[in-house]
């Protein structure tokens, strides 16, 4: 009896250990697939840019001060941001001075056309009197030479008024273009020099952007060019390209390109500003993918590829993007790739496609 429980109880032993064994050699249950959508990377013709910061400035601004000295300032009629017309009065300088000198001049003047009235008289009378043998020919000369000279004063008269007139309407300091008053340093009652500054004026309101590109790329660019500001408060301005510097900053290596604004710039944005935009050259063929398909990890980027039932990570760089899509390389243009949720995918990683796996493009 003894020795059938000792082979019963070896049996049981027995099977537990096979039991053992064959759980020990079960592979672990899989990973549950997870479910994803793809899709195949789409070529389009997408502009080639490229950004560039810089100062708006005027395009010329005009500097307008006095041609009178020692005159008082006696009226400020323009003060900054106004919009002025060409020949419009900005300020206005007593002129008692050059109007008393203008009327000394028309005295003068008149003064002169009285005595070559004179003289013309004298010489006629000559004439008159050498025909009939009075006068002798050195005395017709001396006639003539008198009424010469009186002519001569006349015009020296006449000239001096003019200067007169001239330095009168300088009294009336005006405006040299149609623009914009960008500085006013006119004050009443303030004594003025010539060459003193008393007004800025933005020339035509006409405002230009200046941005500063690095030399690698100055060769893109050329007259005409589009570019596209950013204004401070987040609007737009279209221009374009004027001139690309002729030199380059040697502690920079950048130079400036000059980049011509609308009319209309100037009420959205003002001179001084700095501001950024981009340059927009030709189109060139651009890989795509939805911006959804791009993994971003540590500070490289990646794709899903799907071959197998399985995901491989690819490092790809990205380029431009426009609205929901980026450029990409370092990917065949055949490979399917998870179009969303990459974030929770891993390389190697089982998948089961839906959707009957989306159209390229969406």
């Amino acid at each position: 009896m003894k020795r059938e429980l000792s082979v019963l109880a070896l049996l049981v032993t027995l099977a537990a250990c096979g039991e053992s064994s064959r759980d020990a050699k079960m592979p672990p249950p899989a990973k549950p697939a997870l479910s994803v959508s793809t899709v195949l990377p789409q070529t389009l013709d997408w502009p080639q840019t490229f950004t560039a910061g810089g100062n708006v400035a005027a395009w010329q601004e005009a500097v307008i001060g006095p041609e009178l000295a020692n005159q008082r300032i006696v009226e400020v009629r323009a003060s900054v941001g106004d919009t002025v017309a060409r020949g419009q009065v900005l300020a206005r300088i007593a002129a008692e001075t050059v109007e008393s000198e203008l009327a000394e001049t028309r005295a003068g003047v008149a003064e002169a056309e009285a005595a070559l009235a004179e003289a013309r008289a004298s010489l006629e009378r000559a004439r008159q009197l050498r025909d009939k043998g009075f006068y002798s020919a050195q005395q017709l000369t001396q006639a003539q030479a008198a009424a010469e000279s009186a002519g001569a004063r006349v015009a020296a008269a006449k000239a001096r008024q003019n200067t007169a007139g001239l330095r009168k309407s300088k009294a009336e300091i005006l405006a040299p273009d149609a623009g914009i008053v960008s500085a006013r340093n006119a004050t009443v009652g303030a004594t003025v020099q010539p060459g003193q500054e008393l007004f800025r004026l933005i020339r035509g309101g006409r405002l230009e952007w200046r941005a500063e590109v690095g030399a690698a790329d100055l060769s893109r660019l050329k007259a005409g060019t589009p570019a596209l500001l950013t204004t401070p408060a987040g609007g737009h301005i279209e221009g374009k390209v004027r001139v690309v510097a002729p030199t380059v900053d040697t502690r920079t290596h950048t130079a400036l390109v000059y980049v011509d604004l609308p009319a209309d710039a100037a009420k959205r944005i003002s001179a001084g500003m700095f501001a950024r935009g981009e340059f927009r050259l030709g189109p060139k063929p651009a890989l795509t993918v939805p911006q959804s398909a791009l993994l971003l990890r540590e500070g490289f980027a990646y794709v899903f590829r799907v071959e197998g039932g399985k995901v491989q990570q690819i490092k790809v760089a990205p380029g431009r993007r426009v609205d929901d899509r980026v450029e990409i390389s370092g990917l065949d243009p055949a490979s399917r790739v998870v179009a969303s949720g990459v974030g929770f995918l891993a390389d190697g990683d089982t998948v089961r496609v839906v959707d009957g796996e989306a159209k390229p493009g969406k």
